[in-house]
């Protein structure tokens, strides 16, 4: 009787998270106008949000806690996120804001810690993304324009790394080696 293998659902969990947060910190840094959110939002709700969600409950059968929490989360957030701006962000306080933004960092940052025995570049997406949440709540509650696009920035490095993460993933399972190195392992 041969053993069931799943695939790996991670790479997709990170390239949709990664391609949809790159989009909206380009917003965020100020390079486009919030005109550009329409096509943001389309990315939300089909591949940040959706795709994630599946990734996440492809890592169920895998055992696998953290993808699950993670992918899944994130994916509601990109939910939460796209139903916010399209439907009922009219009338929120910015404060309001900045307080989800900052809870929303707070889950990033306890799952940061859980990263540290996991390799250095999922290291170094889970501290980023805590660093962007951080800074967008800052911009939220202070009105700063500055620490708004400092979020930003941050999130395009955030989405790097993730696109990386997932690059590497796809690549080095196909080649049967490290191609690109991830750093590793605590």
């Amino acid at each position: 009787m041969s053993e069931t293998k799943f695939s790996n659902p991670a790479p997709l969990g990170l390239i949709s998270f990664g391609l949809t947060t790159w989009m909206l910190s380009m917003v965020n840094a100020g390079w486009f106008t919030g005109h550009s959110m329409g096509m943001v939002l389309s990315l939300a709700f089909a591949f940040g949000g959706t795709a994630q969600i599946i990734a996440g409950i492809m890592e169920l059968p895998r055992g696998n806690t953290f993808g699950t929490t993670a992918f899944i989360s994130y994916g509601a957030f990109w939910w939460s996120f796209a139903l916010f701006v399209h439907f009922f962000g009219a009338g929120v306080p910015a404060a309001f804001v900045g307080w989800y933004l900052f809870m929303w960092g707070v889950f990033t940052f306890y799952m940061w810690i859980a990263t540290f025995p996991a390799p250095k570049a999922l290291q170094l997406v889970f501290l980023a993304l805590w660093i962007t949440f951080v800074l967008l709540a800052i911009g939220e509650w202070t009105a700063s324009i500055t620490w708004h696009h400092a979020g930003g920035y941050v999130g395009l490095v955030t989405a790097i790394l993730a696109i990386y993460l997932s690059a590497a993933e796809v690549i080095n399972e196909q080649h049967g080696r490290t191609v690109l190195p991830i750093g590793a392992k605590a």
